[in-house]
């Protein structure tokens, strides 16, 4: 159905679809998004779900590890640089 010209259009979904095109469906009342794209009550993972983790890639544990490597090899080369000088 088309609404009637100079009356606003009805809200629609904001989220994608797997094929790039906007979701067509009318988002649930007092949300932004429709029942298949997490506007429904209870959808969504839980809090603190560990169902959801696919790779600890992006865990606070991974990203520390990654920064403290990152630390120990800009060390050792200003070590090389400086024993180079002499």
């Amino acid at each position: 159905m088309r609404p009637i010209e100079g009356e606003p259009c009805p809200a629609r979904c904001g989220a994608r679809t797997r094929g790039g095109a906007s979701c067509r469906n009318h988002p649930v009342r007092w949300r932004r998004r429709c029942r298949l794209h997490g506007g429904a009550k209870g959808s969504g993972a839980p809090r603190g779900n560990r169902n959801a983790l696919k790779h600890g890639r992006t865990t606070a544990s991974a990203l520390a590890e990654r920064r403290g490597i990152a630390q120990l090899i800009r060390e050792s080369l200003k070590t090389l640089a400086e024993m180079e000088r002499r």
